[in-house]
């Protein structure tokens, strides 16, 4: 419900700057670009990305371990086995891609294989199997769609002036606020989902594994070097996807975090690991 709200306060924000930026006629513009641009990223979202970040499909024999832990994770979860993609970069991180389960993939860096220990790594991909399992893939790319239509046009529609609709009754410095705070509001909106999205995946995947400290673990690891490294072909229309921010602290700092804090998804995920301890659920 929370992300049905984000998502429709994002689109009639676009309609209200296609409506001062062009009046009916831009607002449907607007409707009508954003829809394509939806339907668009919902059939191509997975190849570009992968193909970004110079992402390399592997098999149970190329990477035997890696495929042995989504496959269970997999079925575990009832989904569909996704492909999975393995980035060479030097920064652990790992995401999730594909318009539905049965066209999802995930793929994790080599760092993450080789700074992780296996129950780790079962804790992050537990955590993209959620997102695979929750349609997060979709919801996100849709409100990154939007919140970039929302950037473009505002800006272009305050350099070149509004449309041709009669403006007498309008309200001039009104319109002008709308399009300088309306990327900010979509940037908030965004990020307000994406960060709803990840403690969603993060109580998903932490049960999924077994034993939510595993995640809280891999987290925490993570953290240390991806604070100080920014991934290579990092974007920020692509930050969103991973289980931590691409960037390193010092590039975040010029960026709206489409993450939660670590410190408070840790803190959670000990909290469910205890619930679960309690329950006789927490694998060891």
């Amino acid at each position: 419900m929370k992300t049905a709200f984000l998502m429709t306060l994002m689109t009639l924000l676009l309609v209200m700057v296609g409506d001062f930026a062009g009046g009916q006629e831009g607002m449907m513009i607007m409707l009508i670009f954003s829809l394509g641009m939806n339907f668009y990223a919902y059939w191509n979202s997975d190849k570009m990305v992968l193909s970004q970040y110079k992402a390399h499909q592997v098999d149970e024999h190329s990477a035997p371990a890696l495929y042995g832990i989504v496959k269970r994770l997999a079925q575990k979860a009832n989904l569909p086995m996704p492909k999975v993609y393995i980035i060479d970069d030097q920064v652990p991180n790992a995401f999730a891609t594909g318009r539905n389960p049965e066209h999802a993939a995930v793929a994790v860096t080599t760092a993450l294989m080789n700074y992780l220990s296996p129950k780790e790594i079962e804790g992050v991909l537990g955590h993209e199997m959620t997102h695979v399992k929750n349609r997060d893939i979709l919801i996100s790319t849709v409100a990154a769609s939007l919140a970039g239509v929302i950037t473009t046009v505002s800006r272009f529609a305050l350099w070149f002036g509004g449309g041709s609709r009669d403006r007498n009754n309008s309200n001039p410095i009104a319109a002008i606020l709308l399009l300088i705070l309306a990327p900010i509001a979509a940037a908030l909106i965004q990020m307000a989902v994406s960060r709803s999205r990840e403690y969603k995946a993060d109580e998903g995947g932490g049960a999924l594994c077994g034993n939510p400290n595993y995640l809280a673990d891999a987290l925490e690891k993570i953290s240390q070097y991806s604070t100080r490294r920014t991934m290579q072909n990092a974007t920020e229309a692509t930050a969103h996807m991973f289980i931590m921010c691409p960037f390193s602290a010092k590039d975040m700092s010029k960026l709206f975090s489409t993450h939660p804090s670590t410190e408070e998804r840790v803190k959670l995920l000990r909290q469910q690991a205890e619930e679960m301890r309690r329950q006789g659920r927490l694998e060891k």
